[in-house]
């Protein structure tokens, strides 16, 4: 099992990363058109300063705005999932504020919160991904068997208990899921706003400064930096899901 869960997925990535080199190889393609995986170290050494700077500005705003993701998608989750009638009111206007690309989003919130960066990219992050996780609680909840609540109330339980006994812990595997799925939106919503607004902050910063200079190396070793810490993050939510929702967890 051990091997399984460690060892399979870093041989995935190993292999990955020498297809990705066979391919630059067999194409006969410069590192100025596309870098390999053996040119994204000389970046990484060479820019190893910006790197850990620029990756933890990254990552906290990341945080900063899943976490807000989750405590405002979970308090519209709830809202939805026990009111029929505020889910039939709140699911159109969520759906269409979802189906808008954040990417048109983001100079707007730029444009109106000129100088509040870190503000900024919390909010693109935040906006991006709470999404996912209000309609997974919403869909836990309203789906809860009303025979779990009947038995519950006639043993004297209060909406409180019924609550925390049966709703919250049938909800847990829908909500890890979607925080599953939250984790890399958030990235993105980060990377959208370090990109397009010029306060020269995070890897999204970094990212564009390789691209102004034609450094396909840094780009692509920037590429590889995000997906890494996406690769983390996503982990720490499954020891998570394993802490607090482990009986739902199938190997």
């Amino acid at each position: 099992m051990t091997f399984q869960k460690v060892f399979v997925p870093i041989i995935a990535i190993i292999v990955f990363l020498l297809l990705w080199e066979a391919l630059v190889w067999v194409m006969g393609w410069p590192n100025y058109k596309m870098a390999s995986p053996s040119d994204l170290w000389p970046a990484y050494v060479k820019y190893a300063d910006l790197f850990l700077i620029n990756g933890w500005q990254t990552l906290w705003r990341t945080v900063a705005g899943l976490g807000l993701a989750i405590i405002f998608g979970t308090a519209v989750g709830m809202i939805m999932g026990f009111s029929k009638i505020m889910r039939e009111a709140l699911y159109p206007l969520l759906v269409g504020f979802n189906a808008i690309p954040k990417a048109t989003v983001v100079p707007i919130v730029a444009l109106m919160f000129v100088g509040m960066h870190d503000f900024n990219t919390v909010l693109i992050a935040f906006m991006i991904s709470f999404f996912p996780i209000a309609v997974s609680v919403s869909i836990g909840l309203s789906t809860l068997e009303p025979e779990y609540r009947d038995i519950l109330a006639a043993l004297g339980a209060n909406k409180v208990t019924i609550f925390w006994k049966i709703a919250l812990p049938k909800t847990l595997p829908e909500f890890f899921g979607a925080l599953k799925v939250s984790v890399t939106l958030a990235f993105i919503g980060t990377n959208l706003m370090e990109i397009v607004s010029p306060h020269g902050r995070g890897l999204g910063a970094l990212f564009d400064s390789g691209k102004t200079n034609s450094d396909y190396p840094l780009m692509f070793a920037v590429l590889i930096a995000l997906a890494g810490l996406g690769i983390v993050l996503y982990y720490v939510v499954i020891a998570m899901e394993k802490a607090l929702a482990g009986w739902a967890v199938r190997d």
